[in-house]
């Protein structure tokens, strides 16, 4: 595979954030969740309303995962007020990472990791953390091959399910 180009989204790239947003959203949950709550959640969580606000807050950062110029995978990063939980305020947290479908196997998910400990370091932090869905064996085993472990549990809310998820955390 050619070189994976790894970039800062900006507020021009909002209509391709918030496609690749619902796109991976979607092939990653849509098995195992109803259409209903999987619609809810898309309109209600990955709106452009949503999306722009998130991209407009200066503790939140999107990356953008490119091949031959097609946006294939994106990274959010939240330091401080931004993080989903303020359980420490020095952490970085991991909020998403996907990729397209068609692209996993090929690296792209350790690239945008890669690029998350790589902010982690640059802002001089010694936690990185995330949340991860309990029925997702395949990113939970990718966290646990990069060194995450578990430490609490929260609830994710998808449409009108509430769903566990894993919290886990490692540090550098």
């Amino acid at each position: 595979m050619n070189e994976i180009v790894i970039r800062r989204v900006g507020l021009e790239d909002m209509d391709a954030l918030q496609t690749i947003s619902r796109q991976t959203f979607e092939e990653t949950f849509a098995e195992g969740n109803s259409p209903e709550n999987m619609a809810k959640y898309l309109e209600e969580r990955l709106n452009s309303d949503i999306l722009k606000t998130e991209l407009s807050n200066h503790g939140s950062r999107f990356y953008f995962a490119e091949f031959n110029g097609e946006v294939i995978g994106y990274l959010k990063v939240n330091t401080g007020s931004a993080q989903t939980e303020y359980w420490d305020g020095a952490a970085v947290e991991i909020e998403r990472i996907y990729v397209l479908h068609e692209f996993h196997g090929k690296k792209v998910g350790q690239v945008l990791y890669d690029k998350a400990i790589a902010i982690a370091h640059e802002l001089h932090t010694d936690t990185v953390w995330l949340g991860v869905w309990e029925k997702n064996p395949r990113a939970i085993n990718f966290y646990k091959k990069n060194g995450f472990v578990e430490f609490d549990k929260h609830i994710f809310r998808l449409g009108d399910d509430e769903q566990t998820d894993i919290m886990m955390k490692r540090s550098l």
